[in-house]
């Protein structure tokens, strides 16, 4: 797409297939370090040429060849594509020139005209890709380009062909919640589907934007209220997929965090119907990182562990050591754990785990109802109670709560 608005020259958008072919990129600063991962993404046989390089290049060099030196016109021999991009305009010119006479496109970062082509805006959605020029004004090319993905990826623009409509089942992570905090992929994978089985903590606002030909199936799982069992899950997307549908199974945070995404894959398997997977943020890290909390930290937790609290200490199909877990220095992060909080804290407390361990608990977190509750390990029963917790909730144990909230515990 070409925004020229003017009588200047109109450069021809072409699709350059360059797996296999030498690009040169001459400088190897910031300009070099956004283009060459692109190239390196197309299967071109990248040349860096450069006396210096950034960290991030010097980083790739497993994956394209560095000549760490000043450029010479015998380095555009044999290339199909070239970028100059030093801080030099009497080199870029003399790399444009190198070019011209090899019969090589060649952009030049510092001046436009000064080449022979010019690097679009480019997006993705799917399987289409959009290449935006705006008369070599970047910052409005990028804005239009994302505008343009936006009304794709929200169906404000009709792109029938743009995603795989393959039959089968794609197994969506839709994050913590948050529209915004799910990935490009989950919503890509959204309106590819002819049926959305979804969860109720999967971000229940990009279900509005279904189109009226999808087919929603509800399978919540309420806390102590109705629930569907994962054997009928199991059968809502074979079914479906059996009969030629693609479907989408939408869930919180991610598949293979207590999501029990794996379940659904061997079912599938065990029923010849393929899946895919479009992986999630888990809310067992994001969720505490929205409101400030980091799992680990410098010199205060060295690792961080995430433990399912649905079934409470001492129950006989419980397969957590809560004994060996209160023997950890690190962070707990628990999930689906409020019902058990205060058995799980007296057993954690019990084996060593010190009264004063600082404890946030994150209700509805990424939500507008989100509120965070701070407690330490003795008075977290109360506390719960207190402030009629209720869930979805995370619960997250450690020193790392008194480094986000240091005021609270004392600690300023």
């Amino acid at each position: 797409m070409l925004d020229n608005g003017s009588s200047e020259t109109h450069p021809y958008l072409a699709g350059l297939v360059l797996a296999g072919r030498r690009v040169v990129v001459v400088g190897g600063g910031h300009v070099a370090q956004r283009r060459v991962p692109t190239f390196l993404a197309t299967g071109a046989d990248v040349v860096v040429v450069s006396p210096e390089v950034t960290p991030a290049i010097e980083g790739l060099g497993g994956e394209l060849t560095l000549v760490l030196r000043e450029f010479t016109e015998a380095d555009l021999d044999g290339a199909w594509y070239v970028v100059a991009a030093t801080d030099d305009p009497e080199v870029n010119a003399r790399v444009a020139t190198a070019a011209e006479q090899r019969h090589t496109f060649c952009v030049r970062a510092d001046d436009a005209l000064g080449g022979s082509a010019w690097t679009p805006a480019v997006g993705h959605h799917g399987s289409v890709t959009v290449g935006v020029l705006g008369n070599r004004e970047p910052r409005k090319s990028a804005a239009l380009r994302d505008d343009i993905v936006t009304a794709l990826r929200d169906g404000q623009l009709s792109a029938a062909d743009a995603h795989d409509r393959t039959p089968g089942v794609v197994l969506v992570g839709g994050g913590p919640g948050e529209p915004e905090l799910a990935t490009v992929a989950a919503h890509h994978a959204l309106a590819s589907a002819d049926v959305v089985v979804a969860d109720r903590l999967a971000p229940r606002e990009l279900l509005d934007g279904l189109g009226s030909h999808v087919e929603l199936i509800d399978v919540a799982k309420l806390p102590r209220g109705r629930s569907a069992s994962q054997d009928q899950i199991n059968q809502v997307i074979v079914d479906r997929a059996l009969a030629g549908k693609r479907v989408v199974r939408f869930k919180g945070g991610d598949n293979f965090v207590f999501g029990r995404g794996y379940e659904e894959i061997q079912a599938c398997a065990a029923a010849g119907v393929p899946v895919t997977v479009v992986p999630g943020l888990t809310s067992a890290i994001a969720v505490p990182a929205r409101v400030g909390i980091p799992v680990t930290h410098r010199g205060v937790a060295h690792e961080f562990t995430v433990i399912s609290g649905h079934l409470p200490p001492g129950h006989p199909e419980s397969l957590v050591a809560w004994e060996s877990v209160a023997g950890l220095r690190g962070t707990l992060v628990l999930l689906m754990a409020v019902d058990n909080a205060a058995a799980i804290a007296e057993v954690l407390l019990e084996c060593g785990r010190a009264g004063d361990t600082p404890v946030a608990v994150i209700v509805d977190g990424t939500m507008p109802t989100e509120r965070t509750v701070l407690s330490t390990l003795g008075s977290l029963a109360d506390d719960l109670a207190a402030h009629e917790v209720v869930p979805p909730a995370i619960i997250v144990i450690g020193e790392v709560v008194a480094v986000a909230r240091p005021a609270h515990y004392g600690r300023a």
